[in-house]
């Protein structure tokens, strides 16, 4: 990643940068890959969460939007699986805009015809979830996964009302219409081959 603002806190923007590769071996928070499942061709994308929180910044959201235009060209299903803090604050303006990028992505994607599959993890938060994240032809969570924008706290301050116990699992946005279903990780292979089976009209490949 780039550092186009000297970013610094407590550390330098590249600082934190290089101390983060190191610790994961990744080159940013995002890993992007095609390959099969059950002999379906499928691009997946899955966020690293050891590296500076799974933050969205420049490098992630060009790698996101790559993936979708690899899936789009190749009429193949994009699987993603999300576990983020949000947008990068070392990155400003520059994050935010990957909201806008990544969903601009997907609106290609859907022109397209071609499925996306958005799996939630724990957790899943901020600018992510307010953009690519949500945006799922099907929106699977992981089991008691926490899943929203601003802090539980931040929410309850802004609107100055007590708000529901657990309002940000998974269990909860499930029961008020916010994702499609929650599936259990040792599961979700079986589970994701099903659903794209039924979008494309095929038998199921995982029997």
């Amino acid at each position: 990643p780039l550092d186009p603002l000297k970013f610094r806190d407590s550390k330098r923007y590249r600082d934190r940068i290089s101390q983060a590769q190191k610790k994961t071996g990744e080159k940013d928070a995002l890993i992007a890959a095609s390959g099969t499942l059950f002999g379906q061709a499928v691009v997946t994308c899955a966020f690293e969460f050891g590296f500076m929180g799974g933050s969205m910044g420049s490098v992630v959201g060009e790698r996101f939007s790559r993936a979708a235009s690899v899936a789009a060209e190749g009429n193949a299903p994009l699987i993603c699986f999300s576990a983020s803090g949000g947008a990068r604050m070392q990155e400003a303006l520059f994050s935010l805009m990957q909201m806008a990028k990544t969903s601009a992505a997907l609106s290609m994607l859907g022109e397209k015809r071609v499925p996306f599959v958005s799996v939630l993890t724990d957790p899943t938060t901020g600018g992510v979830s307010a953009s690519l994240a949500m945006l799922g032809d099907v929106n699977i969570a992981e089991p008691k996964a926490l899943i929203g924008f601003a802090g539980a706290r931040v929410i309850e301050q802004t609107v100055r009302q007590k708000l529901p116990e657990g309002f940000q699992r998974s269990e909860f946005l499930l029961d008020h219409g916010a994702i499609d279903m929650i599936v259990d990780r040792r599961k979700m292979r079986e589970q994701i081959a099903e659903l794209l089976a039924k979008f494309q009209h095929r038998p199921n490949p995982s029997g």
